[in-house]
């Protein structure tokens, strides 16, 4: 795989994947590294993938609170 991907994209396409799969999200929570290797089919060095893995975990995080704050909209 060629490291010039467009890496917003590459995160996109990922969060949505990891996001559709609760084994893939508890592996991706454990093994974050590993796990980004192996939906990329590539063997990287760690630090040409904390940016993916950097990035995925944002914006994970990111759906949780949206998640989050959508349920307390229901409240009120």
């Amino acid at each position: 795989m060629d490291m010039n991907f467009d890496v917003k994209a590459k995160i996109e396409e990922l969060v949505e994947k990891i996001q559709k799969d609760p084994a893939l999200l508890k592996r991706f929570q454990s093994d974050p590294i590993k796990t980004v290797e192996g939906l990329l089919g590539v063997d990287l060095p760690d630090e040409k993938l904390q940016p993916l893995v950097t990035g995925i975990k944002a914006k994970l995080a990111a759906g949780d609170i949206g998640n989050v704050l959508g349920g307390l909209k229901k409240l009120f």
